[in-house]
């Protein structure tokens, strides 16, 4: 998640074993995903926002211009063992990614955690799979995104559940 090119970004990436975040002059972190609770949510733009997930920034970042690729985002969690709050910074990536996407990918986050399988999004197979057959989808409403994402989920659905 975020720019992975950028020299001195900070970047999430998806991995088998967990969420690493990248960070500039750091090693990085890797949070293994039995650490992590259900509940994620991410942000975009500010940390936290005053209304909603998206600051104006957030939303300026994504259109062409100036602003193209300024600013960044953030994944909440709370995490087990120990327990704690923990915030994954990641620059914005410079492709524009729409208000349907952004939207249909929170509730992505919200129902592979609630559902106890954060670890899904470190399965390339799955994670290709359930967001291309979400590519494909425009929902209009709150109960279409929630029937779509659940749609793509069952049908991206790995081999042994």
């Amino acid at each position: 998640m975020g720019d992975s090119g950028g020299p001195k970004g900070y970047w999430v990436e998806l991995r088998a074993d967990g969420l690493y975040q990248h960070e500039p002059d750091s090693e990085g972190l890797l949070i293994p995903w039995p650490r992590v609770m259900p509940g994620v949510t991410f942000t975009l733009g500010a940390k936290y926002p005053a209304k909603g997930n998206y600051s104006p920034m957030g939303m300026l970042g994504g259109l062409p211009g100036p602003w193209r690729g300024r600013g960044g985002g953030y994944l909440h969690m709370t995490l087990r063992h120990p327990y704690e709050d923990w915030v994954a910074r990641f620059d914005r990536h410079p492709r524009f990614y729409g208000g349907t996407e952004l939207v249909l990918f929170e509730e992505l986050l919200r129902q592979t955690a609630q559902a106890g399988e954060v670890q899904l999004f470190g399965d390339p197979a799955w994670l290709g799979s359930v967001t291309g057959h979400l590519a494909l989808q425009r929902p209009r409403s709150a109960r279409a995104i929630r029937e779509a994402v659940a749609e793509a989920r069952r049908a991206a659905r790995p081999e042994s559940s």
